[in-house]
């Protein structure tokens, strides 16, 4: 199976999905899968695991449907399994008020975790738009991940983009901070 097979879209909606997703090991395994199905050793090597904590992840993320066998082959009396992601891309659930944004939340670990000295580009912008030019900076942003993800080739280094497009919410004021 490859990835144009795939169906477009996975969307998370048991607590047990969205557990799986919520571990930056998990995301990180998921990624190494978004591209071409790699077997347990293949992964432990892209993340830096060990074979069992590997095999561990990957048997909870194909439990919450994530995740699936897509061929198997027999090496030395040995079956080995090749697995691939469910779908081409996830959707989570809103997190609600107040509630965590796990996509963010791994996305500033991984940069985090990046090499310090390597290529970044980082940036933030407050701007001030009309709904529909906030609705139009969204399916542009989409638009532009899209057309490089489809020019993407699993022989290349990785690379992540994160964008985040929202309104913040308004700071309450103390009666002393009040201008």
């Amino acid at each position: 199976m490859t990835t144009d097979d795939l169906p477009e879209a996975f969307h998370v909606t048991t607590d047990e999905q969205l557990r799986a997703v919520s571990n930056l090991t998990r995301h990180r395994i998921m990624a190494v899968l978004r591209f071409e199905p790699s077997t347990i050793t293949q992964i432990a090597e892209r993340v830096g695991l060990a074979k069992g904590s590997s095999s561990y992840h990957v048997r909870l993320l194909e439990r919450a449907g994530l995740v699936k066998v897509v061929r198997t082959r027999k090496v030395r009396g040995v079956t080995e399994r090749y697995y691939a992601m469910a779908a081409r891309s996830i959707v989570l659930p809103d997190p609600g008020e107040g509630g965590p944004d796990v996509l963010m939340r791994h996305a500033v670990a991984d940069l985090e975790a990046s090499p310090a000295d390597g290529e970044r580009h980082v940036g933030m912008a407050h701007l001030r738009l009309t709904e529909e030019q906030f609705a139009e900076l969204g399916a542009r942003l989409e638009a532009l991940a899209n057309e490089y993800r489809a020019l993407s080739d699993p022989s290349l280094p990785d690379a992540s983009l994160v964008f985040a497009l929202f309104h913040p919410a308004a700071v309450k004021q103390t009666e002393g901070e009040a201008k």
